[in-house]
């Protein structure tokens, strides 16, 4: 049996988001009746950037409100969306008369009820715009490789995975310089047209208040194409060293931006829960290594816990191609709970 440092499972989201405002008390708020996290000191001169989603991703999405990303997160219950109303909620506490970018996970439930929160912003007179997020390349229609083609059974698409943190933080970065509603919907979308993310696991991870695993692999299996809300991935692999299964991730995302020698990239590499540093380290490292002997740059990196999926023991990895005037962005100040340089307050 699985323990768990959990009270009621049930309240188990809310008691972590006043944990969290109570550990950054400097950052952000947590208001318990809309459900929603909000700067701690709202700026009025600048377009308001808002995100959500379930919650198990943890720093996603809260974790990333602050100066120079997100004005507003709105997190709903374990790998569940926000409502509407909630979303809804977020929008009117985020909006200064300059308008609302709203970053969304392509997920049914998120789509849906961001659609339903945006039509409800334009009847109160609020400007909003979208930046669908659609990087996994495992649920990719086109590849050949995975089970279920998107475009005959009418699915959604790739889902969002970490490329959402490159989204929230070159578009928070924009919107602190000022730029327009149009503008930072423009950039995002060009950002998530650059990404691409593969995750794998080696053990999926168990929900609060659950003594099992959302599935079961033998010794030497590796789940392949995993998604953040736990689903089983496109295919199982042979568990294998760190090098090769780095390459069962690298090679297809190079294949799939097209990167080439001279090119250069933002590298996330993403724990989705409980691989610890030391492996993470060990990615990054065959990560590196591999992208080097194609000649090309990682021009920047994160790896640690990002976008998480409870406890699965795994990692993903997103590349994010990038141009000077991208990396101008990323270097821009920010200030979050999870996410603090170039001295922001």
């Amino acid at each position: 049996m699985r323990r768990q440092v959990v009270n009621d499972p049930d309240q188990m989201v809310a008691e972590a988001l006043e944990g969290l405002a109570l550990s950054h008390p400097d950052l952000v708020r947590y208001d318990p009746r809309r459900q929603i996290v909000t700067r701690r000191h709202q700026a009025t001169d600048k377009v308001a950037l808002l995100s959500g989603g379930g919650s198990g991703h943890e720093p996603l999405h809260a974790g990333f409100v602050g100066v120079g990303m997100l004005d507003v997160a709105v997190p709903g219950a374990i790998f569940a969306s926000p409502t509407a109303l909630q979303l809804h909620e977020g929008t009117l506490a985020a909006d200064n008369g300059q308008g609302v970018l709203h970053i969304v996970k392509n997920y049914t439930g998120d789509v849906l009820n961001f659609t339903i929160a945006r039509e409800l912003a334009d009847d109160d007179g609020v400007r909003t715009a979208e930046v669908l997020v659609d990087d996994d390349l495992a649920t990719d229609s086109n590849n050949d490789d995975t089970e279920d083609d998107e475009e005959d059974d009418g699915g959604p698409g790739r889902r969002g995975t970490a490329a959402v943190v490159a989204v929230e933080k070159l578009c928070g970065a924009a919107a602190e310089a000022s730029a327009s509603l149009d503008e930072l919907a423009q950039l995002g979308a060009d950002v998530v047209k650059r990404s691409s993310t593969l995750a794998f696991a080696l053990e999926a991870g168990t929900h609060p208040g659950q003594d099992r695993a959302g599935f079961d692999l033998e010794a030497g299996e590796v789940e392949f194409g995993v998604g953040i809300h736990g689903e089983r991935g496109r295919s199982r692999i042979d568990f294998a060293a760190a090098d090769d299964l780095v390459a069962h991730v690298v090679d297809p995302l190079v294949e799939s931006l097209g990167l080439a020698r001279g090119d250069a990239v933002l590298a996330i590499v993403n724990d989705l829960g409980s691989a610890y540093p030391l492996e993470t380290y060990v990615a990054a490292r065959a990560m590196h290594r591999q992208l080097d002997g194609r000649g090309v740059t990682v021009a920047r990196s994160l790896v640690g816990p990002y976008v998480t999926s409870l406890d699965m023991h795994g990692l993903s990895i997103t590349l994010v191609r990038v141009d000077d005037d991208l990396l101008r962005l990323w270097d821009a100040p920010v200030h979050t709970p999870a996410l603090t340089w170039g001295g922001a307050r």
